[in-house]
């Protein structure tokens, strides 16, 4: 029996499945490896919105490190100033990803901000809030590449068949980073470690992520040393139309040869429908991390934001139903069902976007009370975990209209949608008028209640206007959005296309004339 088992595996230690590849292979250690970078980079990127805390209330933490006396406009601005780099980066990081690898864009932008992270301290004690506010920003300009690298390198890693499990394996990484800073650094920042200390973890964490990922990850199946040529073939092989993005198409037609089309994207209906869903996600997602807490302790009297692993728990929920929804969609392809792609990617985009709106319609008839704020906390918990189904769904997408510009798409759809990330705050300030502060929120994890926003009417309001937003969203995505490859994928191929259609009406007209003379 055991002689049985061993006879299945190929002499690299792989068990090959007939043509569906290794059933543990190469592309699924880039996939943990790009997990593990993603983890780290949320990391430092919620670092310092919980550190805040004990930066400026070291007597509630650890009194031997300095303290800093900042108020909450202050905060506000260093809480919200790493996105004003963040949005800057998307597009050029999509675009220069497909040019130079995005093995090579991911290790810079990591490392980089690995190194401001541990810079952090110093700059806060050399500089104050300002120099912060720079170093922030600079680390906001380095994470900003981090996505749309991934989606490229997705596209030249993912078989189509697999494309949406590992693609929401990978963005699971995310939560998970976010989940293990929100839980741990409390405890770092009591510790003899002090508060500095968050930051040179992570930091760390960073930087031996990025040694292990030079040496281990490759922008392209064909690029990777050890790959077997069986699933090399089948990554490169598989789904519709990825041969024009294939890892192996790089040995004879370079990516810079491909021009990317502006226009043709900027006015493709199922690209407007997918940057429509990536913003409205984005719009209803980071209202309700921002928002919530600041109705729970306004209009419902309880504050759950210096409660660490109260805090991590929407995202501890998103990453158990990230892999709840990936099974569920591999168990309805092994069922046999006849569910076409753009079925399931447009059924899963209601799922992750329609549940979280029907969680905020039902936010809108809760009342004070003890039991009323439970409720919040399951509601709100239920919205962002059941948004990760939008990962099968709207997140996936760049990947299935063009292989070849999937970073770009991401960078442009990912940048308006950070925009509204800033924005949905700022309108609900806008809606509920009791406030006395007019600040810039942060859209992770940020310090929303600098003001005193009571008025439940008014609240029902935002919640009414946000599902709203989700709701249209994803309507459009249903109607008018897409799965198959779009023409301008690839311009090139389109256009000797053209000239081969061109050249062959021309030979046959000379032909026609060499019969009529």
């Amino acid at each position: 029996m055991v002689i049985g088992c061993f006879g299945c595996c190929s002499r690299t230690g792989y068990d090959s499945i007939g043509n569906t590849g290794p059933r543990f292979g190469v592309r699924h250690l880039q996939c943990i490896l790009v997990f593990f970078g993603l983890a780290v980079a949320y990391a430092m990127r919620v670092n310092l919105s919980v550190a805040i805390v004990a930066m400026t209330d070291c007597n509630g933490t650890n009194p031997d490190f300095p303290e800093f006396d900042w108020n909450e406009s202050t905060k506000s601005y260093l809480l919200s100033s790493f996105f004003w780099g963040y949005v800057v980066t998307q597009v050029p990081g999509g675009y220069l990803s497909a040019i130079f690898g995005a093995k090579y864009m991911l290790l810079t932008g990591v490392f980089v901000c690995s190194c401001l992270a541990m810079l952090t301290p110093f700059c806060a004690l050399l500089g104050g809030w300002k120099l912060l506010v720079v170093l922030r920003a600079a680390q906001g300009l380095c994470q900003g590449v981090i996505f749309p690298s991934t989606h490229t390198f997705l596209s030249k890693w993912a078989p189509a068949e697999e494309r949406g499990r590992l693609v929401g394996y990978c963005y699971s990484g995310s939560q998970f980073g976010t989940v293990v800073m929100l839980s741990v650094s409390g405890y770092i920042a009591s510790s003899p470690l002090g508060w500095p200390s968050i930051f040179y973890i992570s930091g760390c964490a960073g930087l031996l992520w990025c040694i292990i990922w030079f040496f281990l990850c490759a922008s392209t199946p064909a690029q990777h040393a050890t790959i077997t040529p069986n699933e090399r073939r089948y990554i490169e092989t598989s789904g519709q139309l990825r041969r024009a993005s294939d890892a192996g198409r790089e040995e004879f037609q370079p990516r810079s040869n491909l021009r990317t089309p502006w226009l043709r994207i900027l006015t493709s209906l199922p690209f407007l429908s997918l940057l429509l869903a990536h913003c409205a996600n984005n719009w209803g997602f980071w209202t309700l991390l921002t928002q919530i807490p600041t109705f729970l302790k306004n209009v419902l009297g309880m504050d759950i934001k210096h409660n660490g692993p109260l805090s991590a728990l929407p995202y501890f929920a998103m990453i158990l139903l990230t892999c709840g929804f990936i099974w569920l969609s591999d168990l309805l392809k092994r069922r046999g069902t006849s569910m076409s792609l753009s079925f399931s990617r447009k059924l899963f985009n209601s799922l992750g976007l329609w549940l979280p709106m029907l969680a905020l319609i039902g936010l809108g008839f809760i009342t004070k009370g003890e039991a009323s704020a439970k409720l919040v906390i399951g509601l709100l918990t239920l919205a962002v975990a059941t948004n990760a189904a939008s990962y099968l769904g709207f997140h996936v997408n760049h990947m299935d209209l063009s292989p070849n510009f999937a970073g770009t798409l991401m960078g442009i759809t990912n940048c308006a949608a950070n925009v509204m990330s800033i924005l949905a705050p700022l309108i609900v300030g806008l809606i509920v008028k009791d406030e006395v502060s007019h600040s810039l929120f942060n859209p992770v994890l940020a310090n929303p209640s600098l003001c005193l926003q009571t008025n439940p009417t008014q609240w029902r309001i935002v919640f009414y206007f946000t599902a709203f937003v989700y709701f249209i969203g994803n309507l459009v995505f249903i109607v008018f959005g897409r799965t198959s490859v779009q023409a301008w994928n690839n311009p090139s191929s389109a256009q000797q296309s053209r000239t081969l259609q061109a050249d062959s009406g021309e030979g046959e007209e000379r032909a026609r004339l060499i019969d009529d003379s």
